[in-house]
């Protein structure tokens, strides 16, 4: 097995989840032993979010906000599905997500997750439909 970043690279959906981690500097962090659990947005998550917003997020000046942001998409530990609960889950940005589950259905904040249980050495990642956005 490979860690959450090789895996997330090796499934070849999160070019742009793997360029914003390496912008921010992000990606030793989420190679090292963890484990961590991650809401992954694909790239076509990242294409909905207003025109303008990626490029503006990958500028070096923006690398602070960007990091915030990605680290709102981790939460400590290895969560699997069949362990998440409804509730507010502290992420390691230091703001909480509010994870639904509503028929089978798994809601992380605005996002769905369409992809559970991705296995990888250091933890585990969730496939989601939109990229999530601290409130703060």
């Amino acid at each position: 097995m490979a860690s959450i970043v090789d895996t997330a690279v090796q499934a070849g959906t999160f070019k742009t989840l793997a360029q914003a981690l390496t912008a921010a500097d992000l990606v030793e962090t989420l190679k090292s032993s963890g484990p961590f659990t991650v809401f992954a947005p694909t790239d076509e998550a990242f294409n909905r979010l207003p025109a303008g917003t990626l490029a503006d997020l990958l500028k070096p000046e923006n690398k602070a906000k960007l990091a915030n942001i990605l680290k709102y998409h981790v939460v400590a530990g290895k969560v699997l599905s069949s362990d998440i609960q409804a509730g507010d889950v502290p992420t390691v940005a230091g703001e909480s997500i509010a994870i639904q589950v509503n028929a089978g259905k798994v809601m992380v904040n605005e996002a769905q997750v369409t992809k559970a249980d991705i296995a990888a050495d250091n933890g585990v990642i969730h496939v989601i439909d939109k990229v999530l956005l601290p409130k703060g």
